[in-house]
């Protein structure tokens, strides 16, 4: 190569944008994690990003090639963070607060829409006071005198209900109880995930999900088709039905017109009423009688292959590299 084209090359690596990948993180969904980081490490324009992996273990430590280093002197590195993270301070609000008091833009919702989005019973006060539909429910803060409330559950709701951690993602500790035997075992095991605990009312319908962006394809909002989630045999959509293949997603799903158009406006709502940012995807149920039931808003949804925002952008069109460009160019312009 000739001098001169040596140094073209050298300008022009030197004026893309430097782009960080946080993934991993010291939640039970670290592995998910490395898998949407390495969705986003493979798809991001090469022509246009410089892309480095910036790899957090599972005890919390910042890594860049393969060597520790501390989260300020990381930051330094990089024009603007992609937030590959899952669960526990990747998507409650921590690590957004060390990037916002460091000044780097970052893709996802800020520090306080996060910490909001992430737990679900308040999520549910902000679906209550827009009047969305939302599974009746009781707060469970403490395992002493889990028998008692275990019986006060029994009372408030008929069988089956759903137990579920209340801070936790990628529905990891939720169990749909059929039997009051199972129920104390379901709340101790939802307490492993979470310091308090929701026991929701159970509602018999179809699962669906729905994806929405910011600023894309000429909208402010953009619904991404909504999808209808079939779960084998009598499950639900529990970790094990996303991530081992023990569903079936329906891409764009069986809804009527007015359904579909309920789903995408209930996601849009939620976006904008958890004070989200970029993109979000909400679960809903759907009930032949009592109509849709919005469970629970995901911030930062999953990128693998298994996930359900890549299968949307595909049903439409759109390919991961347009979609994650568009995302980093949000947090830049910090839209």
């Amino acid at each position: 190569m000739s001098l001169p084209a040596l140094f073209y090359c050298i300008l022009i690596f030197m004026h893309k944008t430097r782009v960080g990948v946080l993934r991993g993180g010291p939640s039970n969904e670290y592995e998910v994690s490395l898998k949407t980081g390495a969705t986003v490490l493979n798809h991001l324009p090469a022509d246009k990003y410089n892309v480095r992996d910036i790899l957090i273990d599972k005890k919390g430590v910042w890594h860049i090639n393969g060597l520790p280093i501390k989260p300020h002197t990381a930051l330094n590195h990089f024009d603007v963070i992609f937030n590959a993270l899952h669960g526990s301070y990747g998507e409650d609000g921590k690590v957004q607060h060390t990037l916002e008091t460091h000044g780097i833009p970052f893709t996802g919702s800020g520090s306080f829409a996060s910490a909001i989005g992430m737990n679900k019973n308040m999520s549910k006060d902000v679906y209550k006071k827009e009047n969305m539909k939302t599974p009746q429910s009781l707060l469970l803060e403490s395992l002493q005198d889990i028998s008692v409330q275990a019986h006060k559950a029994f009372q408030k709701f008929p069988l089956p209900v759903i137990v579920k951690p209340t801070s936790s993602g990628s529905s990891v500790g939720v169990k749909i109880v059929r039997g009051f035997p199972e129920l104390e075992e379901a709340i101790r095991l939802a307490f492993e995930h979470s310091n308090s605990v929701l026991i929701e009312e159970f509602i018999d319908g179809i699962e669906a999900t729905c994806g929405v962006i910011d600023g894309f394809r000429d909208h402010d909002l953009y619904a991404l088709p909504p999808i209808e989630i079939r779960p084998h045999g009598d499950r639900i959509f529990d970790f094990e039905a996303k991530y081992q293949g023990l569903s079936d997603e329906i891409v764009p799903g069986n809804f009527t017109d007015a359904q579909k158009k309920e789903l995408e406006h209930m996601a849009k709502q939620a976006h904008q009423a958890l004070g989200l940012r970029h993109y979000s995807r909400s679960d809903f149920m759907i009930h032949p009688k009592r109509g849709i039931f919005i469970l629970e808003t995901n911030t930062l949804p999953g990128l693998t292959e298994e996930s359900l925002i890549p299968k949307a952008l595909h049903s439409v069109g759109a390919s991961l590299a347009h979609f994650l460009d568009h995302i980093v160019q949000l947090a830049i312009n910090k839209k």
